[in-house]
């Protein structure tokens, strides 16, 4: 499936480390961040954004009234607003990969937009659910799969002998924005 324009469950960035001549880029990418004390789920007025007991942030589709509170919530930017659109939209021809049903929480939610009543996921607040649909039957998410580089790991950070410990405990790891309190299970190793 392919995100719609405007949402992306993982963004990625480039910037500099270290200063001339020892400059180097970095590309680092961020997904959400799934916050031990998410502002998200704080702000929800519907409750549709909640953490489960794994540690996952996810939406409900079917409760969100697509305020977007959560979306301003957010420290990381890592939440998206479903507007309905097409990438293929004003081309000659709107493709059918863009109109099929969108897999997520293994559910295929509906993808009819205009002109028809926009349905869920469409009005929604959308972000990376670290693809629940997968975890629960024992795979991995699909960006740790997919990753070319060999980059991302996936585990259980609590297992204190785990190959995750262990990564964090060897490598400089850091989190983005420790200091505003959310308590972020993603680490980032240097």
């Amino acid at each position: 499936n392919v995100s719609p324009p405007g949402v992306s469950y993982t963004v990625g960035w480039e910037g500099a480390i270290r200063k001339y001549p020892n400059v180097r880029k970095r590309f680092t990418t961020r997904p959400c961040m799934q916050c031990d004390a998410p502002p998200c789920v704080k702000v929800c007025p519907v409750k549709a954004t909640t953490k489960d007991d794994e540690g996952v942030v996810e939406i409900d589709y079917d409760k969100c009234i697509g305020c977007r509170y959560c979306l301003n919530a957010c420290p990381y930017g890592a939440r998206y607003f479903d507007y309905g659109q097409f990438y293929t939209e004003h081309t000659p021809k709107l493709e059918d990969y863009e109109k099929r049903s969108s897999f997520e929480y293994g559910k295929l939610w509906p993808r009819k937009r205009r002109p028809f009543i926009p349905k869920s996921p469409i009005g929604n607040a959308r972000k990376c659910h670290f693809c629940l649909h997968r975890i629960r039957k024992g795979f991995l998410p699909a960006c740790i799969v997919t990753c070319i580089g060999r980059a991302r790991y996936f585990g259980d950070i609590n297992d204190r002998r785990g190959m995750i410990s262990e990564l964090i405990a060897k490598y400089k790891a850091t989190r983005l924005k420790e200091e505003l309190g959310t308590e972020p299970s993603v680490y980032y190793l240097d």
